[in-house]
C-alpha cells in the first residue's frame, strides 16, 4: 500500500483507517509544521509512537504516567543509559518493583496520548514505511484503531470548533468587567485554576500554556470554559514577558473560596 500525502487531503483519522481495514504492517511517518511523528502498526493494530524530540524512554514513560516518582525517574535514568527499555522493563518485573501489566498499561497510556495529539495535525506531509515495524529496544504493545478513529474524529470536530472560538494563541486574556452573577459558586478544576492565576493582558494566551504545560488543544479548551463561564475575555496582549513567579492553585476547598473571594474582589476593583 503505497501512502504518501499531504495532510491538507488526508486526515490522520483517514489514514489510520486505512491502515486499520488493511491490517498494514509498518511506519507512518508525519512531519508536522514543528516536529516529526513516527507511529508503528503490526497488522493493522498500534504497536508504538513517538514524537518530536520527546524522551519516549520507558523511564520517563513510567514516570508521566506516575508509576514512578521524579527521584526513581532519575535513579532508573541514570542506572538505565546503555539498557533497551526491554531489558529495563525485565529488570522492573525480575525485581519485583512493577508488574508486566503495570509497564503494558503505562506504554499503552503514553501511546494512545501521542497519537491523540496527532489527530490535530492539520497541516504537514506523510508517508508510509513497511521496512520498519517498530523501533530497536522498545516494548511493543497492541491496541485497536476503531475506538481510537471514532475519538479522534470527535476529537478533530472539537478542535475545528476551538479555532473557531479562539482563533489565535497571541491574543490575551483579561477579566471581565462585570462577571457572571454565579462567579463565587464557581467549581473550578486543577488546570482553570492554573490558567487563572496567569489571567493578565501581558500575558498571550500561548504563554500560558507553555506557563502551565498544557498543548494547544488543552488550553483552548480551559479558554473556552472560562470564556463561557463570564469570567475572561480575549483582549489584544500588551506586551510583556510571561509571571513566573506564582503559587499554584490549591485543591483544598477552603482555600479554594478563599481564593474565589479574592479573585472577585480583584475583578470589582477593574
Amino acid at each position: 500500500m503505497a501512502l504518501k500525502g499531504n495532510l491538507r487531503d488526508f486526515t490522520f483519522s483517514q489514514l489510520l483507517n486505512l491502515i486499520n481495514l488493511a491490517a498494514k504492517t509498518g511506519t507512518l511517518v508525519v512531519e508536522g509544521s514543528s516536529d516529526i511523528a513516527r507511529v508503528f502498526f503490526r497488522d493493522g493494530k498500534l504497536s508504538y509512537a513517538q514524537i518530536g524530540a520527546e524522551d519516549s524512554g520507558l523511564a520517563a514513560i513510567l514516570q508521566r504516567t506516575n508509576r514512578i516518582s521524579t527521584s526513581q525517574y532519575r535513579i532508573l535514568a541514570e542506572r538505565a543509559r546503555m539498557m533497551s527499555d526491554k531489558e529495563l522493563g525485565l529488570l522492573l518485573i525480575n525485581a519485583g518493583y512493577l508488574s508486566q501489566q503495570d509497564i503494558l498499561d503505562s506504554l499503552t497510556q503514553y501511546i494512545v496520548e501521542v497519537v491523540r495529539q496527532l489527530f490535530t495535525w492539520v497541516e504537514g506531509f506523510f508517508h508510509f514505511e513497511t521496512d520498519e515495524t517498530s523501533p530497536n529496544g522498545k516494548i511493543p504493545v497492541r491496541i485497536d484503531l476503531e475506538n481510537l478513529i471514532i475519538e479522534g474524529t470527535r476529537q478533530l470536530q472539537e478542535w475545528e470548533m476551538l479555532q473557531e472560538e479562539i482563533p489565535s494563541l497571541d491574543m490575551a486574556l483579561k477579566f471581565t468587567d462585570r462577571p457572571g452573577a454565579n462567579i463565587s459558586n464557581m467549581n473550578l478544576n486543577v488546570e482553570e485554576w492554573r490558567v487563572v492565576s496567569f489571567v493578565n493582558p501581558q500575558n498571550t494566551i500561548r504563554q500560558i500554556g507553555q506557563a502551565t504545560h498544557l498543548s494547544d488543544i488543552d488550553i483552548r479548551r480551559v479558554v473556552y470554559s472560562l470564556l463561557q463561564a463570564g469570567l475572561v475575555e480575549i483582549i489584544r496582549p500588551g506586551g510583556g514577558p510571561v509571571i513566573t513567579n506564582r503559587m499554584f492553585p490549591t485543591e483544598n476547598p477552603d482555600e479554594q473560596k478563599s481564593l474565589v473571594n479574592r479573585l472577585i474582589d480583584r475583578i470589582r476593583t477593574i
